[in-house]
């Protein structure tokens, strides 16, 4: 049987950080927070996409629209 040994690791001042043990470190609470904080995130991402989907109007983001603030813009400069 083969031992391998963890590898050291230092906090940004170079003080050794003491080895934890991953079966330990890893909770239940932080499990679920961390499924439960991607959830949301991504049930945002859907309900921001879609509601961009419905409430759209081609007519308004159009080329000759941003020429002419862009020349609006650079005049007021």
């Amino acid at each position: 049987m083969v031992a391998t040994m963890s590898q050291s690791a230092f906090d940004p001042f170079g003080e050794p950080v003491p080895a934890i043990d991953p079966s330990i470190a890893r909770g239940r609470a932080s499990t679920w927070l961390k499924t439960a904080g991607t959830s949301l995130f991504w049930v945002l991402v859907v309900g921001i996409v879609l509601a961009r989907a419905v409430y759209f109007e081609p007519g308004v983001f159009n080329f000759e629209h941003a020429v002419a603030w862009a020349q609006g813009l650079f005049a007021a400069l």
